[in-house]
């Protein structure tokens, strides 16, 4: 399984984009594609609906060596044994998250600006997500942060950051050359004409700013 310090490029296979007999299909186009951690979002299905969903996509990932991780439902990390669960501003806990998904998962949450990811950092998660950077259609309520602050939550936090919100290839050489070292992609992955040539390209602009 990949280590976490060495995970630059995260997907999120949203169900508002995806439909569910497509998720293997989607999963295994990412994984092969050269993603490095994969997240499972459905916030408009049920627990039981979103376990089952895990249940076709883990063997997928497991076989990768790509973590897998559910957002919003450590019951349901717990029990199929994924390796992370996700959380945001407005969810449980930290504590709470890691102890319902079990003390071994990774806990990951959103943060939405310098000062939140300093809390999040306090709180000892194992990364953070730092955005939206950019006006995406996946949350369009929430007001974009814009890449001023990436080189200075870099700076004052050690831990793994996944850059997320509106990247694309287009503009993700800016984000890198902001300081950007992890990114998470959403709509740009799922919506790509071919899924696994869009995440090979990212992959390689990741690889070679690591130069």
């Amino acid at each position: 399984m990949k280590r976490l310090e060495d995970i630059r490029l995260y997907g999120i296979l949203d169900m508002g984009y995806v439909r569910p007999a497509d998720i293997v299909s989607v999963a295994t186009q990412m994984v092969q594609g050269g993603v490095d951690i994969l997240q499972l979002r459905a916030k408009q299905f049920i627990p039981d609906d979103v376990r089952w969903f895990a249940q076709q996509i883990h063997p997928v990932t497991s076989a990768a060596g790509v973590p897998f991780v559910i957002n919003d439902f450590p019951e349901v990390t717990a029990d199929i044994a994924a390796e992370g669960v996700h959380i945001g501003q407005d969810d449980i806990d930290v504590e709470r998250a890691r102890a319902v998904a079990g003390y071994r998962t990774l806990v990951g949450k959103s943060t939405h600006s310098v000062a939140q990811a300093m809390t999040a950092a306090a709180e000892d998660v194992d990364y953070l997500g730092f955005g939206p950077l950019y006006p995406t259609q996946t949350k369009p309520t929430y007001t974009p942060i814009g890449i001023n602050e990436i080189r200075i939550v870099h700076e004052m936090i050690q831990k793994p950051i996944f850059c997320i919100g509106g990247i694309n290839l287009e503009n993700l050489p800016a984000l890198l050359k902001a300081g950007a070292r992890r990114v998470v992609i959403v709509s740009a992955i799922l919506q790509a004409p071919d899924i696994e040539a869009y995440c090979c390209k990212v992959k390689n602009l990741l690889e070679a700013s690591q130069k």
